[in-house]
């Protein structure tokens, strides 16, 4: 490969990896129901809505989740996968590149969750009382996750230790999805996380 096409496949990646972040995180901040008016909840939905309004006249919500913007990161992963293996010289089917986008995304998430929880873990001990919006974020995204375990291991003497849980579920379905990406033919590296 020529190094052209490694710096094209490079800006490629990083600029998609940039914008599906946001697409996924605006998927998580309406799944949470987080803050609609937070400054950070602003950005993101400004960044999103101009590929996002025209899916939105096809594509509902369904059951409170925000399907177009789904279909948008899968769109995105499809185009993306399209691009380098075209980059590379090669061809991808169809099929195959819809499923690794899906698959994508699920990883990305696990990312997104992951981050989130150790970032909170520091804040806990450094600033645990900060009102930043980008941690109000954070908190209610990982609300739904931690919550129920929380009901099973209850803090102690002021210790949450429902994170250790939290962490074997994250690994758990990190290894899940590694294994789903190598079983349809995913190349290791392409799969984010694992390299």
């Amino acid at each position: 490969m020529s190094a052209f096409s490694e710096i094209g496949i490079y800006v490629l990646q990083t600029l998609s990896s940039l914008y599906l972040t946001l697409i996924v995180l605006r998927f998580l901040f309406q799944l949470a129901r987080a803050d609609f008016y937070n400054p950070i909840s602003q950005f993101i939905v400004k960044a999103t809505n101009p590929p996002l309004k025209p899916l939105r006249k096809f594509i509902p919500g369904v059951f409170g989740l925000d399907m177009a913007s789904l279909t948008l990161a899968i769109l995105l992963q499809f185009a993306v996968i399209n691009l380098a293996a075209l980059i590379y010289g090669s061809f991808v089917n169809p099929l195959h590149a819809l499923t690794w986008g899906v698959i994508g995304i699920l990883s990305l998430c696990v990312d997104i969750f992951f981050w989130g929880m150790i970032v909170m873990i520091i804040v806990s001990f450094v600033a645990p009382q900060s009102a930043h919006p980008a941690l109000l974020l954070l908190r209610q995204i990982l609300e739904p996750l931690t919550a129920p375990f929380r009901k099973i291991i209850p803090p102690m003497g002021g210790l949450d230790l429902s994170p250790i849980l939290v962490f074997m579920l994250l690994k758990v379905a990190e290894i899940l999805i590694f294994h789903l990406a190598v079983n349809t033919g995913l190349p290791k590296g392409l799969v984010p996380g694992f390299y």
